[in-house]
């Protein structure tokens, strides 16, 4: 029977995130993650993992303090669900969504919402997963959408106004990012030396507070990129895929 781990205050500095694991290079974020999610605990924030040496966690909290540009009442809101590699097809992905699900319930919320997109994108849910697991589309941009399982009649949760235009007025490269992926903080100091080393401008925007994180001017999960004023994707660059990006 597989055992799971939810991580707290007592247990967090002892315990790994799941995502880059045991790499020297993403301590700093790896630190920053766990410091962002003891702050987030407090507002009912949930990380709970396999306990096992892998990416396998599911992570939500209400959608009232979630870090992205999505308005609600009474619904959680999952950030991120992974599984992968060898613990792949075992049911584990079902285990945590039914907990979330069970969860919410529990706590006499609404429903439970996530991100998707109508093709499948990096660090954003499997569409058709949640689909299969009764969850719905309520609101969308572009090719992005909001997913939700209701659990009574009230309204759904939807996408803040400003999300829509999907656009910035600064024309450089600009990313938004936040310690709410672990990987962000390394890829922003590598992005800042390849862009110094090539004389290019590039403009990073940290999300450090709940209210940057509502009033993001695109669909944001811990990253968006932005280039000529336009919203480009929400996949976390380095040097080499930063590079490739603008050559296109």
């Amino acid at each position: 029977m597989n055992e799971y781990i939810n991580l707290t205050l007592e247990n967090i500095d002892d315990e790994h995130i799941c995502c880059a694991i045991g790499d020297p290079k993403h301590r700093c974020g790896v630190n920053n993650k766990k410091d962002w999610i003891k702050e987030k605990l407090k507002d009912g924030h949930v990380f709970r993992k396999l306990n096992a040496r892998g990416k396998i966690f599911i992570e939500y909290e209400p959608i009232e303090t979630a870090w992205v540009p999505i308005s609600g009442k009474n619904y959680e809101y999952i950030y991120c669900l992974w599984v992968a590699g060898r613990f792949k097809g075992k049911g584990i992905a079902k285990d945590l969504l039914e907990y979330a699900i069970n969860d919410s319930k529990e706590k006499g919320m609404s429903g439970i919402c996530t991100l998707t997109s109508k093709k499948k994108k990096p660090f954003i849910g499997d569409k058709k997963f949640f689909e299969h697991h009764g969850f719905k589309v309520v609101d969308t941009v572009g090719d992005y959408e909001l997913l939700v399982l209701q659990f009574d009649t009230k309204e759904a949760p939807k996408f803040n106004e400003n999300v829509k235009l999907m656009k910035i007025d600064n024309q450089e490269f600009t990313i938004f990012y936040s310690n709410g992926c672990p990987y962000a903080e390394y890829e922003v100091k590598e992005l800042s030396e390849y862009t110094k080393e090539n004389n290019i401008k590039i403009n990073f925007i940290k999300i450090d507070t709940l209210e940057k994180a509502k009033n993001v001017p695109c669909i944001f999960n811990n990253w968006a990129n932005f280039y000529k004023g336009e919203f480009v994707s929400n996949t976390i660059l380095n040097a080499n895929s930063f590079e490739k990006l603008i050559k296109e």
